[in-house]
Parts: structure tokens; sequence; C-alpha cells
């Protein structure tokens, strides 16, 4: 079915390449990427003040760390700690020799406190991996072949592991188990192709459902444990590329856009592209994101 929502522009300006919004809910903060403009920005909640953060390469994702003063981010050439209070980096899984033609993209921490990252082809051609990095820094390769990764979230539980190559115009789901081990072979969650769209970003809500945002379709999806669609939003411009659920009671469902990403392939026609919005009356909350470490 598809809802009528109520969204609120939120950032006083527009990303090129909005990307992984998450919400602290320590320090009521709404974290955010502009990763063609290689920035983090965060909005205070209390004060509505946007401080952003510059950095010396393309960004991929965020995640929040134990330590609230850090990020741990998937830069171009690998994944680092980021200090919020002064941008310094301290890398923690930096593949060497590097690669120019993949970079860091989608990321998210697990319910272990892990952080798992895809890279990317920068041209699309399947040379992107999935990576686990764990607390201590040893780091894991999940999977190979990969020309675009999205989608990265966990069920409630954490033994179901969402992603997607998004060209494929699909979402896997793989049992995902709290050790070490290997992924299993992936089942199709949910097949886009019926709304011409790949999937960008995604989130899981807190009764166990999957919100991605069909990029090229300029809709947010929702769709139940089992695959099944249950809502179809239409997104506030035309081409959303992420959401996470934040606001005090987790009842908002933020959405970042794109305005131009750089590459050719995804450049708004929207006036309102690359704006960060806050969507309300969905009747649903989320879940407090994990701790990386």
């Amino acid at each position: 079915m598809t809802i009528t929502v109520t969204a609120t522009r939120i950032s006083p300006a527009p990303d090129m390449l909005g990307e992984s919004p998450i919400w602290d809910d320590r320090l009521g903060r709404l974290y955010w990427v502009d990763g063609v403009s290689r920035r983090i920005r965060y909005l205070d909640y209390a004060s509505d003040r946007v401080t952003e953060i510059e950095l010396p390469s393309m960004i991929g994702s965020i995640a929040l760390c134990r330590d609230p003063g850090r990020l741990i981010a998937g830069l171009a050439d690998g994944i680092y700690l980021v200090s919020l209070a002064d941008g310094g980096l301290e890398p923690v899984h930096v593949p060497d020799p590097g690669n120019d033609r993949v970079r860091f993209n989608d990321g998210k921490v697990d319910r272990q406190g892990r952080f798992v990252c895809g890279t990317m082809g920068v041209y699309a051609e399947p040379e992107g991996r999935l990576v686990r990095v764990s607390a201590d820094g040893g780091t894991e390769c999940l999977a190979t072949g990969i020309r675009i990764s999205n989608a990265i979230c966990f069920s409630p539980s954490g033994d179901t592991f969402y992603f997607a190559d998004s060209l494929d115009r699909a979402i896997r789901a793989y049992h995902y188990a709290p050790g070490p081990e290997p992924l299993t072979e992936p089942r199709i969650h949910v097949d886009t192709r019926p709304w011409h769209s790949g999937p960008d970003g995604a989130t899981v809500d807190a009764e166990g459902c999957l919100w991605v945002a069909l990029v090229q379709a300029g809709k947010i999806g929702r769709f139940t444990p089992d695959g099944t669609l249950d809502r179809l939003v239409e997104a506030p411009v035309d081409m959303p590329s992420c959401v996470t659920f934040g606001g005090p009671d987790l009842s908002v469902l933020y959405m970042t856009s794109i305005k131009d990403s750089g590459s050719g392939r995804a450049i708004s026609r929207h006036p309102y592209g690359g704006y960060l919005f806050g969507l309300e009356g969905l009747g649903v909350t989320g879940l407090p994101e994990p701790l990386y470490g």
C-alpha cells in the first residue's frame, strides 16, 4: 500500500551525496555524511545546530563507537576511527596494497559490536568486498565480487544479516552467527525490480521490518521479516539514499538524499535533492544503534 507521511526538510543546505544517517540517543545527535563533499555532519537535536567535520577523502559510511567522542567510518581507502573534536583519524583497517578502483561504501555495526562495511567498484566493476572488523582490529572478509555494497543492516536479534549489491536489484538475507563463522548461502529477501530500482541504504525497525531507500523510484519500502511489502512511502525528493530512525522516541525516519553522486549515475532533478528530511507519522519506532567495540 502507498501511504502519505509528514516530511520536514532538516538540513540548512543540500548534500551532494547524502548517506549513512545515524542517531546517537546518548547525545541526542543525528549524524550523516556527504560523501562527495568529504564531510561528516551532525545535528544537535536540542539546539537545532548543525556542525560539520571535513575529512581528507570521500566517505561512504559512519557508525557509533562506545567512546561518544569518536565515530568509525569507511573512507575511500580504509576504515578509520574519527575524532569528533578535531577530525583526527586513527586507522583500523587499511588494505595493503591499496586499490584505487574500489572504495569503502555502506557499513553498520552488528549486534556484537563489530563494524561490517562493504567496498564498491568505482566504475561499478565487481571488485568490491564485504569486510568485518572486530573491536581488537581483527578483520574478516565475508564476501567478494561486489559491484556496489548497500542496504547493510541486522535483524533485532542479530541473527539475520541484510545486504545488497545494488546493481543486482535484490536484497539478500543471510543467517548471521555471533562468532567468526563465515556467511551462509543467502536467500533473496526482496526483489526490487518491480519498482525499477536498486536498493540503497536500509534500516530495521523495532518490529523487525526492513525499511529500504528505493533510490531510482523515489520511494521508501517497508518489508516484513518474510520479505512481503508492507508499505510504500513516497519520498519527498526523487533520489532518497538512506534511512534511519531517530529523535527522542526513535519515531522519526530520517532520510538522506542525492543531489549529484559525482559518478554521473545519480543526479537529482528535484529542487530539494540532496537535503536531509525527517518523516513523521509512520506509527512505528526504531532501535538504538549498536556501538562499535
